[in-house]
């Protein structure tokens, strides 16, 4: 089984993020990767809490859905834990 870095895989997924919106069926076909593999590094950003379409800092590109799930992860947070939500965030954007 091959193996590849979180760079590559950040940037593959990020290719199914707005703005480039691509298909994982053409990403697929681009990469030679396999539909099943793409929709599972998907998943996995998503649970790492990478909501930030294509590691987008500006919020004015976000999508409404995505300005959405960020008010839904943050909306039972206290003020300590919204700063550490934060500051989480801002690391990740700028890795």
């Amino acid at each position: 089984m091959a193996r590849y870095s979180e760079e590559f895989k950040y940037s593959i997924v990020s290719k199914m993020m707005p703005p480039q919106n691509q298909s994982v069926a053409d990403i697929a076909r681009e990469t030679g990767l396999s539909e099943a593999t793409l929709y599972k590094w998907q998943r996995q950003a998503k649970e790492k809490g990478l909501v930030v379409p294509g590691g987008e800092t500006n919020s004015e590109r976000w999508s409404t859905q995505d300005k959405f799930q960020i008010v839904l992860e943050t909306a039972t947070l206290s003020e300590v834990e919204l700063a550490e939500y934060c500051v989480r965030r801002v690391s990740m954007w700028n890795k």
